[in-house]
Order: C-alpha cells, then structure tokens, then sequence
C-alpha cells in the first residue's frame, strides 16, 4: 500500500510486519507467555515479537525467548510461514520456529506476565490466530505430544 500526499510530495510505503515466534515443547507440554500489554492482554501465546531491521529471523526467535522466558534455546526447524491479513496494522506475516532448551530457568520477562507450559487438553485463553494456528498444527502433526 502507498499513501502519497500531493501538497508535499512525500510517499509513504506501509510495509508488511513480520513477528516471529517459538514453539517449545518439553515432556509433552508447549510453552506459552501471558500477554501483559494489548493487544490480547491477559491471553496466552507463543513467546516471540516482531523482527528488527537486519535481524536474522532466527536470531529474532532466541531473542525473544531469552526476553521473555528467561531460556537460552537453539533454534531448530522452520516450521511454518504464513500470511495473516491484519486490518489492525500488527503483525501479516508470521514465522514459526521450533527450539529447545539449553539453559535457564523459566521466569516471565520483558511484556510477558507469566509464562508457563501447558498440556494440549489443558490450554488457557489463547491469543492471535497466529498462535491457535501453531498449536492445532501441533496437534495434528502429533510432534512429541
């Protein structure tokens, strides 16, 4: 999409933003972080944010999980990326990763207000499609659930 303003002659390009996310399985159960801030406050998702300028969408993942689960991961494979039109201005394109542990404890940090793991039939308020999408992936692919 671009804006242009015909007094000034200035263009505005509005780009797509990329949020990239995490799934952490660990003896059954998929780690989650409690949202702190809108949009989705109070509800559940996948630790992650969005990508910065020049940032290796990898290095985005293990960032955003040091920040907001405390755990140093590995990141392991691509599991998915796909489109998610969003009239709110967030998040349209959404990279999956999935990761394991290295170190850490898990403490909620950064915009997370809790983070926990979760059993498949036991899972919270979930936030983002983005979110519901990767765990009912999960789901159907079975993967260490």
């Amino acid at each position: 999409v671009v804006f242009r303003s015909s007094a000034c002659r200035y263009i505005h390009f509005v780009e797509t933003k990329v949020v990239v996310r995490m799934m952490l399985v660990e003896n059954g159960q998929i780690l989650l972080v409690r949202r702190q801030m809108n949009p989705e406050k109070g509800k559940w998702c996948l630790p992650g944010g969005y990508l910065d300028y020049g940032e290796e969408p990898r290095a985005t993942a293990a960032r955003e999980m040091l920040e907001e689960t405390g755990l140093i991961v590995t990141v392991d494979a691509l599991v998915d990326v796909c489109h998610l039109p969003n009239p709110q201005g967030g998040a349209s394109l959404f990279v999956l990763y999935r990761g394991r542990r290295v170190r850490g404890t898990l403490v909620a940090g950064d915009d997370a207000g809790d983070a926990r793991f979760f059993s498949p039939a036991a899972l919270p308020e979930i936030a983002f499609e983005s979110t519901a999408l990767a765990v009912e992936e999960l789901r159907r692919s079975n993967a260490d659930i």
